[in-house]
Order: structure tokens, then C-alpha cells, then sequence
């Protein structure tokens, strides 16, 4: 028989079947709020023990790190699930007799004048757990806006100086002497002519050529910034109500 000299044992034990299969672990240890003695016994099972279902104490024993209950690992599996964070109601606890096949008559409420059980947190006095909410802040990547490259033209006056050249007359004279006097007899004595010379000039003219001058491309960089965000949480407060009053804690 299993007693409250047994419980520290019970904490975080490992839960065998009798036939050896290891079940779970301890969870929380319930006692009957009348006698005290433990009679309910939780055991985590599921992935990462997120499971908890009731086994009884009766016929349970410990040895070393270890307790071993009287019923199979299938049938602890399929046990009505009960809330493990309050107290084992009236209700609940037939329930779990009956699912058991345990005479209600003898064990729970009517042997124990109706009271509920209650968790034994590692020792035999009775605990109350109080927690509390925490903020939990991550980041997530949204669209924050876009950019674009566009390209389009536009026309624009500009003045360019260009170099020109042109062709002038000019009238020359040359006076007769010795050297070239026999040219000015040249030809009939009296006469009419006509000399022309055709003049040239460069005009400036205008075109276009297309050049490259540049590249322009989009590119990105992370830029570090810090945010502060806010919320509300929930937390349990616990009233103990002592001889010199009530204190909060």
C-alpha cells in the first residue's frame, strides 16, 4: 500500500504495467482531502508527455525509481480524459471507478464523506501551482513596398561650337617690270576678257549618334532597426488567508 510517506518517491517516477511495459511518468500525485493519503496517481504519456491520464493507487507499489500499477498500459490510454489542474471532483472520480471497475461503494466520495481530491506536489501538504502569461515576440516578412526602374526620353537644346572655313576673293596686283613684261605682251594688244574663280565655304551641320553613359540597376540591402511592440497577458494571483490576515502572493 502506497502512503503519504511514498510520495516524495512518486515524483517524476517512471509508471510500469505489471507485466513490465513502461507506461509513462508521474505526473501529479492527487490525495483524498479527508484521510490524506494518496489514492489518484497522473501519468504522462503521448509524445513529449503532453498527455496526462488517472491511474488508482490500489493495489500500485514502489520500488527504487519506479512504481508499478495493477493495470495494463492500453487500458491507462484509453482512461477518460480529466482535467489534472484542479481538484478530482465527486463526479469525475466515479467516473474514473467506474471506468476502472472499481465498487464506488468502498473507495471515493461515500467512504470519504464526499470530499474531492486534491494535488500532492511533491510532498504530503498540500501546493497550488501559480502561472502566469509571457509575451512571446518573433518577426515576420511582409510586403513593405516597390520599387522601380522606368525609363523614358526627353529633348533638350544644346549648343556645340564647330570650326569653318571659308573662301574669300582677293584681288591682286602685280606691277610690270623687266622680269615679267614679256607675259603682259602675251596675247592680242587690245581685247576684252572675263576671268572667274569659283569660291568654297564649310557650313556647320548637325547630327545625332547614340552613346552609352551609364548603367543604372535596382539592388537591396537588410537594414537592422529595433521595434517595440506590446500586449497583454494574464497572470494568477494567490490569496492566503492567514490568522493576521490576507496576504497576496
Amino acid at each position: 500500500m502506497i502512503t503519504q510517506n511514498d510520495i516524495a518517491r512518486l515524483d517524476n517516477a517512471d509508471v510500469y504495467e505489471t507485466d513490465g511495459d513502461k507506461i509513462g511518468s508521474v505526473g501529479q500525485v492527487f490525495l483524498d482531502a479527508q484521510s490524506g493519503e494518496p489514492e489518484w496517481v497522473t501519468v504522462r504519456t503521448g509524445l513529449f508527455g503532453t498527455k496526462e491520464s488517472f491511474i488508482p493507487l490500489q493495489g500500485a507499489r514502489v520500488s527504487e525509481d519506479r512504481i508499478t500499477v495493477a493495470y495494463r498500459k492500453d487500458q491507462v490510454k484509453d482512461a477518460p480524459r480529466i482535467d489534472a489542474d484542479g481538484p478530482l471532483s465527486a463526479t469525475e472520480e466515479n467516473e474514473l471507478y467506474t471506468f476502472y471497475g472499481l465498487n464506488s461503494d468502498n473507495y471515493g466520495t461515500e467512504n470519504y464523506g464526499g470530499e474531492s481530491y486534491g494535488r500532492a506536489d511533491g510532498d504530503a501538504g498540500d501546493a497550488m501551482t501559480r502561472s502566469e502569461e509571457r509575451l512571446v515576440a518573433g518577426t515576420r516578412t511582409e510586403e513593405a513596398g516597390r520599387a522601380r526602374l522606368r525609363k523614358y526620353v526627353v529633348t533638350e537644346e544644346q549648343q556645340v561650337n564647330v570650326p569653318v572655313t571659308r573662301e574669300e576673293v582677293r584681288l591682286e596686283r602685280e606691277p610690270i617690270t623687266d622680269a615679267n613684261v614679256g607675259d603682259a605682251f602675251d596675247g592680242p594688244e587690245i581685247s576684252e576678257a572675263e576671268h572667274e574663280v569659283t569660291l568654297h565655304a564649310e557650313r556647320a551641320v548637325v547630327d545625332t549618334e547614340v552613346v552609352p553613359v551609364e548603367r543604372v540597376r535596382l539592388g537591396k540591402e537588410t537594414v537592422r532597426d529595433q521595434e517595440t511592440v506590446s500586449g497583454q497577458v494574464r497572470k494568477e494571483q494567490i490569496e492566503f488567508d492567514g490568522p493576521d490576515g490576507r496576504d497576496r502572493l
